[in-house]
């Protein structure tokens, strides 16, 4: 800003004032001219176009890869006073998205910057134009395949390839990644599932069902499936926003199925819920609940926030989605959480260090998050589990065990090639080469 004040900004010389600057900044931190260009303008940014989330990384309560990411996404904003609501907004909300990977935070970001001013959004619909797969390179019998799809599609591919990989049995050799390789194969071949490569004459995969075919689950606004409105919609399972051009295009072929908000409604009988009230959940939510956990809903358990043996409710707002891990981790390892009506979670760690959680759903689709009667409090007189690690599930091999089969199957791996370059033959052959 002093050499602004006191030379301007020399735009129409050869070597602005901006790059005057950043060679002082390059020389004297070392670094090249391009990165000094970078730094100074994430500066401009923190003082100029985003001075609220600027004070979050100056006082430390963000990182700087997060404001990188939030300069980024609204940096397509050209209205001062939507860039400045848009500011003061991500301020608010920002320090609530600890520990989330930089792909859910550009979601999150995109978001806030697509129901202020959605032609600023980073996903263009022309994009979808640059669809396609290429496969090159052969070489040592594998080659390499590239594709960029619609979105939705992408995750069904990902998904039917997961389903495939799991149709062999837990002796099958090959690592998930391999499986779910030989898996593409099997799709091009019309098949729904691998050969097992255990080895055993009467393999347990034999009687594991066909793959049911694969669900995308996408939210959106009735206003968006009618084509009369431009609101964004999202995926379950995806950081992504869905443009309304194609949220239209997908209502002409999907099973489509309307969300019901609770509101008032009874507590339910009975522990497991109702499709209904698993389908809001699941879509107020969108992801694991647990803090920096971004596993799908729909890969989810619906877990009581309050059990169910406690006298704990079964409904909304004592119901949330934790992904296996982290469901086990709450129900053993001392991690409470109270929730709040409208789904947000207050996580108090063993530790006793405290984590706050919203709802993937509060950005997009607030209306998800409008609160629903609050939980009956525990009942201290309800009969309680005192030996909850007697239902602790059991692992079929210790880490230990693992990393030991591990190393012993990469040496015999090693042993056998170098056997093998030993035993390669020496041919002496004087003769020269024919030209």
């Amino acid at each position: 800003m002093l050499w602004l004040r006191q030379v301007g900004e020399r735009e129409t010389w050869c070597t602005d004032t901006q790059e005057a600057i950043t060679a002082e900044v390059a020389a004297a931190l070392g670094i090249t001219q391009g990165l000094a260009a970078s730094y100074l303008e994430y500066s401009r940014a923190m003082r100029l176009r985003l001075p609220k989330v600027g004070e979050l990384l100056r006082a430390g309560d963000i990182d700087y890869r997060t404001f990188q990411t939030i300069v980024y996404r609204t940096d397509l904003i050209t209205d001062s006073d939507v860039l400045a609501a848009v500011d003061i907004e991500l301020a608010v909300k920002v320090a609530r998205w600890p520990g989330i990977t930089q792909g859910r935070l550009g979601g999150y970001v995109d978001r806030v910057v697509a129901r202020a001013d959605r032609d600023a959004v980073r996903r263009r619909r022309e994009r979808r134009g640059d669809r396609e797969v290429s496969i090159w390179g052969d070489a040592d019998g594998l080659t390499e395949i590239f594709g960029r799809l619609i979105t939705t599609d992408a995750h069904a591919v990902d998904a039917r390839l997961d389903a495939i990989a799991a149709t062999v049995c837990a002796d099958d050799p090959r690592t998930r990644n391999q499986r779910r390789a030989d898996a593409m194969g099997a799709m091009a071949a019309g098949s729904d599932r691998l050969s097992c490569r255990c080895g055993q004459p009467c393999c347990p995969a034999a009687a594991t069902p066909t793959p049911s075919p694969v669900v995308i689950h996408v939210i959106a606004d009735q206003a968006s499936l009618d084509g009369t409105a431009q609101t964004h919609g999202s995926m379950i399972g995806s950081d992504a926003l869905i443009p309304p051009e194609l949220i239209a295009d997908l209502a002409k072929s999907a099973e489509l199925r309307p969300l019901v908000h609770p509101a008032d409604a009874p507590p339910e009988r009975g522990y497991t819920p109702s499709q209904a009230l698993a389908d809001f959940v699941r879509c107020r939510d969108m992801t694991c609940r647990f803090p920096g956990c971004d596993k799908p809903a729909m890969n989810c358990d619906l877990d009581h926030t309050i059990p169910y043996a406690d006298g704990g409710r079964t409904q909304a707002s004592n119901l949330k989605c934790l992904c296996r891990l982290h469901h086990l981790l709450k129900t053993f390892w001392a991690w409470r959480d109270h929730q709040l009506p409208d789904g947000t979670l207050v996580w108090t760690s063993p530790s006793g260090q405290t984590h706050v959680t919203t709802p993937g759903s509060a950005l997009l689709f607030p209306g998800l998050c409008v609160p629903a009667p609050g939980p009956l409090a525990p009942d201290a007189t309800w009969p309680r589990c005192d030996d909850r690690t007697a239902m602790m599930p059991k692992r079929r091999r210790t880490r230990a065990q693992n990393r030991t089969n591990y190393v012993a199957a990469e040496r015999r791996h090693n042993r056998a090639v170098h056997e093998s370059t030993r035993r390669l033959p020496i041919v002496a052959n004087d003769e020269p080469p024919p030209f």
